[in-house]
């Protein structure tokens, strides 16, 4: 059992995170994860492309470690996996359905808002193996793309927006989902940032049945639903969790209240894995809309 100040001083240890760097955890490490950066772009993408490739490879070194690795999923079991850092978030890349198995990142009160603008292109991501997703393969898909990572959660550097525009950070999304319901949960976080300091926050999509719609010729699955996993530790640790399903999201989000217990047990994704077992399994067990 944890006493008082032992938890105190894990409670300040998790909340300092801006002083830790990037590391590769050793235990329960499968081989199939390697840590990358966005580097060169392909010869075949237009002058406009490489330029956007060639500005978002440029995060100055320490910027991404300069984040945190406490909020990062464990390792998963049994899915292909490649963790890619980037300057705002740190993704679980799935080689078999070109999608991030996760995308995870800390929203702070200062980040819910700045002056860098919403970018209307998206690129392909050389850091990731052939074939990947490209934006041919959304073109007349009928599917949307969605931000695993928000745009809106970016404004505040330019670089962390350019590669929130990542193929590697989006799936394909029904488009009501995306400007509805979807867009109402991202808005709500920034919310609660301001309100609360600080928010950790995980999400990805959702596959539930064996065979999966794919679109493009590089075959890009379309999630039959997503997840998003919010904790804060102000005033005291408290979480939620929304799954929606990937269709006209009409209902309230409300409908959608998940624990994270619930979302792990439908993924297969354990968050948060460092924190005290004493409050991950409080926090993680229990979900009301009306604590946030």
């Amino acid at each position: 059992m944890i006493s008082r100040a032992g938890y105190i001083i894990v409670l300040i240890s998790f909340l300092s995170l801006t002083t830790l760097t990037v590391s590769c955890r050793q235990h329960r490490t499968p081989k199939s994860i390697t840590f990358k950066r966005v580097s060169k772009s392909d010869d075949n993408l237009s002058d406009k492309e490489k330029n956007f490739t060639r500005e978002t490879s440029q995060v100055k070194k320490g910027s991404t470690e300069s984040l945190f690795t406490q909020y990062i999923p464990a390792p998963l079991s049994g899915f292909p996996e490649q963790i890619i850092c980037r300057k705002a978030y740190f993704s679980s890349y799935n080689k078999d359905t070109k999608l991030p198995n996760w995308v995870a990142w800390r929203l702070t009160s200062e980040h819910t808002d700045g002056v860098y603008k919403r970018i209307n292109i998206y690129l392909e991501d050389s850091n990731v193996p052939t074939p990947r997703a490209t934006e041919d393969d959304y073109q007349s898909s009928g599917w949307s793309h969605g931000h695993m990572c928000p745009a809106g959660d970016n404004k505040w550097d330019e670089i962390a927006m350019r590669e929130s525009n990542l193929l590697t950070n989006i799936c394909p999304q029904h488009a009501s989902l995306n400007s509805g319901l979807w867009n109402v949960i991202e808005r709500k976080c920034r919310k609660w940032a301001q309100e609360y300091g600080d928010l950790f926050i995980v999400c990805g999509p959702i596959l539930l049945n064996k065979e999966h719609e794919t679109i493009g010729k590089n075959k890009v699955v379309v999630p039959e639903a997503f997840f998003k996993v919010i904790l804060r530790l102000n005033p005291q640790p408290t979480a939620i969790a929304f799954v929606v399903r990937n269709n006209e999201g009409k209902k309230k989000k409300d409908q959608y209240v998940n624990t994270i217990d619930d979302v792990e047990r439908i993924t297969g994704i354990d968050f948060f894995p460092t924190l005290p077992d004493s409050i991950e399994n409080e926090v993680e067990a229990y979900a009301n809309l009306d604590d946030w």
